[in-house]
């Protein structure tokens, strides 16, 4: 199980292990907290009081501290997981929905002929389509998208890592997602 690190203002910043969580518990780190708490770690017998030290994980966690305001400028980064899961599985072109074994990253500008590998140039296709349409534009090759490509916000990207998300997790992410984000759908 991840915990969703937060920092004080409530942005995602990063899936943690329960044991970083924890750390982050014992030495005061953590602001606030949301969600259930979703593990109880246990320690040793304190000799004065004789009750045992006890840190509850929640599934969310703020941060104290601040983060650079330059780090929410970026565009998250492109992988083919994420891509296949901001698509859906579906094939841009022939709409079809498939394992992601069988879906290529495809670049609607041919990266040969000046296309970028960004998320605005890629969507998720099939093997057959990708082959058909080769080295072309999509009307070059008379194949017309089906969805267009988007930048996911950071809320999204925090979805598309592919993480096992726990349902206040996924609750607390959708809530800043667009509602014309595939996400919801």
């Amino acid at each position: 199980m991840d915990v969703l690190q937060l920092d004080v203002s409530g942005r995602p910043q990063a899936w943690i292990t329960a044991r970083e969580a924890a750390i982050l518990y014992a030495s005061d780190g953590v602001a606030w907290t949301l969600g259930e708490a979703c593990l109880v770690l246990r320690g040793g017998i304190q000799r004065r009081t004789g009750l045992q030290s006890r840190i509850e994980v929640h599934s969310i966690i703020a941060v104290r501290g601040s983060v650079p305001s330059r780090a929410w400028r970026q565009t998250p980064a492109l992988s083919n997981p994420k891509l296949f899961v901001r698509d859906r599985y579906f094939c841009a072109y022939c709409g079809g929905q498939f394992h992601a074994d069988d879906l290529t990253r495809e670049h609607i500008q041919p990266t040969s002929r000046g296309g970028v590998d960004s998320w605005m140039n890629c969507i998720t296709a099939c093997r057959g389509c990708n082959g058909r349409k080769a080295d072309r534009t999509p009307e070059e090759a008379h194949m017309s998208l089906l969805y267009l490509p988007y930048v996911p916000s950071l809320h999204e990207d925090m979805i598309l890592r592919g993480r096992r998300i726990l349902a206040d997790q996924m609750e607390f992410l959708l809530a800043s997602v667009p509602r014309s984000s595939r996400l919801h759908g």
